[in-house]
C-alpha cells in the first residue's frame, strides 16, 4: 500500500502509554515518509470494545490506511473483517487491520514478532521442551511461534485450567508434529527441571503489576527464560533468571519486531528493523 502519506490509528484499552506510535513515526521519518499515528483509547472515549466493528467503519471513512489491534479487541475484530491472513486465522487474533481497496485485511504480527526476536535473542537455543506461562491472546501467538520454531513438547500453563486447556488443545489441533499439554502453576516445579525453556506471556512484572509469576528458586542454569513483558525491559523474572545463570531475551526483541512487521505490511516499505531497535531501547531506558 505504498503511498505519499499514512494515517494509522492504535485501538485499545490504556494504550495511551503504547511506545507504537513513536517508533512507527522515527521510522516513517527516516524513511521520508508522511506517517502520522494516532491513540484511539477506548477508556478515554468511552467506547465499549465490542463495538469495534463501528470503529473500523469511522477509521475508513476518516481516511486511516490501517489500525493496530490490541487488548481487549484482537478477537473481536475478527467477525468484523473482509480478509484474513492465514496466520492470523490460525491464531485466532489480529494486531493488523489494513484498509485496501478490496476490504479490510487482518493480520498478526504478534507471532513472527516473537519468532524473529526469539532467533535474535536466543540463537541457538534448545527448544525440545518449552513451559509456557499465561494462555490469553499473547499465549495465543507467543505458543504458535515456539511450535514454528520447532518446541517438540509445549507445556500451556495458566492459572485457569479450562483457558489452558482450550488454548493447548487449538495449538495442537494446528501442530500435530508437537505434543502440547495445558497444566498450571503448580505443576511448574515438575514441568521445569525437564524444560529448556520457559516463556512469560502475562502482565506480571510491568510496571503496574510487579512481582514474579513463579517461584525463583524453581529457575536452573539450564533454562533459557523469555519475558514478552518491555516494560521494564528489565523485569524482576529476568533479573531473576540471570542470577540463576539462564540466558534471557526481553520483551524489546517481540515489541520491535512485531513493529517493523506492521510496518511493512501498512507502507509496503522494509523498515530498518535495527534502527527501530536502537530507537526502542533508547525510548525504554
Amino acid at each position: 500500500m505504498s503511498h505519499d502519506a499514512y494515517l494509522v490509528g492504535l485501538v485499545g484499552t490504556g494504550v495511551g502509554p503504547s511506545l507504537t506510535p513513536k517508533l512507527h513515526m522515527r521510522e516513517a521519518h527516516e524513511q521520508g515518509i508522511d506517517y502520522l499515528y494516532r491513540i484511539i483509547d477506548l477508556n478515554t472515549a468511552g467506547i465499549a470494545a465490542e463495538r469495534i466493528g463501528e470503529i473500523l467503519e469511522w477509521a475508513r471513512a476518516m481516511g486511516y490506511d490501517a489500525l493496530n489491534i490490541t487488548h481487549p479487541c484482537k478477537r473481536l475484530v475478527m467477525e468484523h473483517l473482509d480478509h484474513i491472513d492465514e496466520l492470523a486465522a490460525s491464531v485466532a487474533a489480529v494486531n493488523t487491520v489494513v484498509f485496501a481497496e478490496h476490504g479490510d485485511v487482518g493480520y498478526n504480527t504478534d507471532t513472527t514478532g516473537f519468532a524473529i526476536g526469539f532467533d535474535e535473542g536466543l540463537p541457538g537455543a534448545p527448544r525440545t521442551s518449552v513451559v509456557m506461562i499465561g494462555a490469553g491472546g499473547a499465549g495465543a501467538a507467543v505458543g504458535d511461534a515456539l511450535l514454528r520454531l520447532g518446541a517438540e513438547h509445549l507445556a500451556v500453563v495458566d492459572a485457569d485450567v479450562d483457558r489452558a486447556t482450550a488454548l493447548a488443545h487449538q495449538l495442537g489441533v494446528r501442530h500435530t508434529d508437537a505434543r502440547v499439554d495445558a497444566s498450571t502453576p503448580d505443576k511448574l516445579s515438575v514441568l521445569l527441571p525437564a524444560a529448556d525453556g520457559l516463556v512469560h506471556c502475562t502482565p506480571t512484572g510491568m510496571a503496574e503489576h510487579p512481582g514474579l509469576p513463579l517461584a525463583a528458586e524453581l529457575l536452573h542454569s539450564r533454562l533459557w527464560v523469555a519475558d514478552i513483558v518491555y516494560r521494564p525491559l528489565d523485569t524482576e523474572l529476568l533479573t531473576a533468571a540471570q542470577q540463576a545463570g539462564c540466558r534471557t531475551l526481553d520483551g524489546g526483541h517481540m515489541a520491535v519486531h512485531q513493529a517493523t512487521e506492521a510496518f511493512a505490511l501498512i507502507t509496503g516499505i522494509t523498515p530498518d528493523a535495527d534502527r527501530m531497535s536502537r530507537h526502542f531501547r533508547s525510548l525504554v531506558g
